[in-house]
Parts: C-alpha cells; structure tokens; sequence
C-alpha cells in the first residue's frame, strides 16, 4: 500500500506528489476531485469542513482544504485489534 501526499489545486491539477511513481496520475486525480468535491459540497451547505478523514481497510486518507485546493495524506492503514 503506497504511502506519502499530494497536492491538488483549485482547478483539479496535481501541483506536488510524494507517492511513488507507480501511483497511477488517473488515481490521484480521481481521489483529488472527490476530495474537492466534498469540500465544495460541505461549503454549499454551509458546514465548511478543515479536515477529511478516511478509513479504508488498507488505507487512511487524511485531506486538508487549502485555498479552494486540498493537500492529501495517503497512509497504510494498520489492521484494528478485537475487543473482547
């Protein structure tokens, strides 16, 4: 599971990846309009949100807006231990 972050503009343009270079560009655009999309979303409804976090199986996604854009976190995600 890749780690590391990129950043989005305004625009949907990825201006800055940390990922490696086997990360599909297509991927990152398409985790970057969700992103924005959601941001937009929250704004229009009046609930402007500053961070948005997400727990995949395998992976965590942490995005911050920033200026209409977004910075984006990708993590491994560590299995959660059973309560018993």
């Amino acid at each position: 599971v890749p780690a590391g972050s990129f950043t989005i503009d305004r625009t949907g343009q990825i201006v800055t990846s940390t990922l490696p270079h086997s990360f599909q560009t297509a991927l990152l655009l398409a985790i970057g309009r969700q992103v924005l999309a959601a941001f937009r979303s929250a704004e229009r409804a009046e609930m402007r949100l500053g961070e948005l976090v997400i727990h995949y199986p395998k992976l965590k996604l942490v995005a911050c807006e920033e200026r209409g854009g977004a910075f984006v976190l990708l993590t491994p995600q560590m299995g959660y231990a059973r309560v018993q």
